[in-house]
């Protein structure tokens, strides 16, 4: 299957037009014609309807596997690209905005960084394509036991903090005054989905079998002060780190009892880093290694 004809199929798929992706791609609008015609005849399938431009069912399953695909392709040509080229100065941060904890600030360098809060399927994507050169992912997962996450490009991740976790609710709110609270009785409250900013709505349902977890509100961001004011409002719940969510003006953060979880955060690269990137990775695994207590 030839890569090429891949991308144009995936931007006209995406734009649902092919004269957008003749201008995004900088093609003839009769050479994305061609190319999509190509694809087809490749695969001996319609995968795109003309109008209105949407994918057949052929399509829609054919872009579950372009997506990772092109993304793999993308990380090769920027691992022998960064193994080619000189070192570049600085250092290059992706980072989901709870990854951003005490330990993982320390370990920045204080001059000469570029730091990008994003999500954290992008998190992945910037490190496997040399747009970062490092990356810091969080999410949910017990004591000590690394993330899941997709396999995009051969990544290294190294576990570099956990904390506990902590529900965060309005100082009105009925649970408010509890010491702790079990995901399970949760389930059926109120939630915000914000998956780039609070843990995964996700990650609940599957900590807790696949309890209701139903969101009020859909928020689609990474600034958590926004998500906190939602959450103060009354508008859901959110799963926080509990450093993160303690001390918020018109919330409380309630420590999550049961099931027995942490809130995980790991350090991303490709090979092996150099400069400002090989000082970070060093000062947080060595960090790591202390007791929390000399940590901090």
């Amino acid at each position: 299957m030839d890569p090429h004809l891949l991308r144009t199929y995936v931007t006209v798929a995406r734009l649902a037009s092919f004269s957008a992706a003749a201008r995004e791609l900088g093609y003839t609008q009769s050479a994305v014609s061609q190319h999509i015609a190509a694809l087809e005849q490749d695969l001996g399938a319609p995968l795109l309807t003309r109008r209105p431009v949407a994918p057949t069912p052929v399509g829609d399953r054919l872009l579950e596997h372009a997506g990772p695909l092109l993304l793999r392709l993308d990380a090769a040509r920027a691992d022998v690209a960064r193994l080619a080229g000189a070192p570049t100065p600085g250092l290059t941060l992706a980072t989901t905005p709870t990854a951003l904890g005490p330990r993982t600030l320390g370990a920045l360098p204080v001059t000469g960084t570029a730091v990008s809060v994003v999500g954290r399927d992008e998190v992945l994507t910037a490190v496997a394509t040399g747009t970062a050169d490092l990356g810091l992912v969080d999410g949910l997962a017990a004591p000590s036991d690394p993330l899941s996450l997709p396999d995009v490009a051969p990544l290294t991740a190294h576990g570099v903090a956990e904390e506990p976790v902590a529900v965060l609710l309005p100082t009105g709110h009925p649970l408010a005054r509890r010491a702790g609270l079990r995901l399970g009785d949760l389930a059926d409250a109120r939630w915000i989905d914000a998956p780039d900013a609070a843990l995964p709505l996700a990650q609940l349902r599957t900590a807790s079998s696949g309890g209701a977890f139903r969101p009020g509100l859909d928020y689609t961001g990474t600034d958590l002060r926004t998500l906190t004011a939602l959450t103060a409002a009354g508008h859901g719940l959110a799963l926080l780190p509990l450093s993160t969510a303690t001390g918020i003006p018109g919330t409380v953060a309630v420590p999550l009892t049961s099931p027995r979880l942490v809130h995980r955060t790991e350090l991303l690269h490709t090979g092996t880093p150099t400069g400002a990137a090989a000082g970070m990775v060093e000062r947080l695994l060595a960090a790591s290694r202390r007791p929390p207590s000399a940590a901090r």
